[in-house]
């Protein structure tokens, strides 16, 4: 399939479907504590979404059973709330937020380390939140897409950590998932080259240790093989004239890096 390029018209929806998840991750984070359940995260962010007027992107999603996905310490992603987990102190929580307004699909994910969280818990959250910075570095128009990947990958493995291979970013726009695969390694090849009006969900998924994952019986969470803490980070950005614009991030003060 092509890659789809947006019209101005198309762009401005867009920018309001993914300021909605921008807001929706605002609401989530101020209510990560202790003794939380991923159910009331759930929650939060549905109700949220509905009151804007869209719908969660998640929720009946290939059958996904929830609103957003809720990943926990050696979860990657996809993680299913319920309300018999519990965040616990030190735990490493990653938040995938996607919402449908007026035809179109915003998406952002954020990992946190909730109460007393280790040092390598930290260090791994803010490599991976980096890296994704380092990779847009190169989204501009001419630029290929590939280069994008091998600035993640060289970022996260200069820090002693690992990217997932089995699951990349996406394209997105009337459908959540679409063309191009936005892998966070370098694969063979340069990739397509980067235009004006493609919209791009960037999304490095880092683990601490070996990048392996596998998924549980439930059919939709990933885990780190060798249950190895994981963090996930992503924002859906525009290719513009001379750059990007950042989509899913409403204060440009969260930014490890200008455009």
């Amino acid at each position: 399939m092509a890659i789809l390029i947006k019209s101005d018209s198309e762009i401005e929806i867009m920018r309001q479907a993914n300021a909605i998840v921008a807001n929706a991750h605002e609401a989530v984070a101020k209510a990560i504590r202790v003794g939380v359940s991923t159910y009331e995260l759930d929650r939060i962010a549905e109700d949220f979404i509905r009151s804007q007027n869209a719908t969660p992107s998640f929720l009946g999603y290939g059958g996904f059973p929830a609103s957003i996905c809720t990943s926990v310490n050696e979860a990657v992603v996809h993680g299913i709330p319920s309300k018999h987990q519990i965040i616990e102190n030190g735990d490493v929580l990653s938040v995938d937020i996607g919402a449908y307004f007026n035809g179109y699909h915003g998406d952002a994910a954020r990992s946190y380390a909730v109460g007393q969280a280790s040092e390598d818990a930290i260090k791994l959250i803010e490599v991976t939140k980096a890296s994704f910075f380092e990779g847009i570095r190169y989204a501009k128009p001419g630029a290929h897409l590939h280069e994008i990947s091998a600035a993640i990958q060289n970022y996260v493995e200069a820090h002693g950590f690992s990217v997932v291979r089995d699951l990349v970013g996406h394209g997105i726009g009337k459908d959540l998932h679409e063309e191009p695969q936005i892998p966070n390694y370098k694969p063979i090849g340069r990739g397509p080259k980067l235009q004006k009006g493609m919209v791009l969900a960037i999304e490095p998924m880092v683990n601490a240790g070996r990048y392996n994952v596998r998924t549980l019986s439930d059919d939709w969470t990933v885990v780190t093989l060798d249950g190895s803490l994981s963090a996930h980070y992503e924002n859906t950005i525009l290719i513009t004239d001379t750059g990007y614009e950042l989509l899913t991030i409403l204060n440009q003060g969260e930014c490890n890096d200008k455009n």
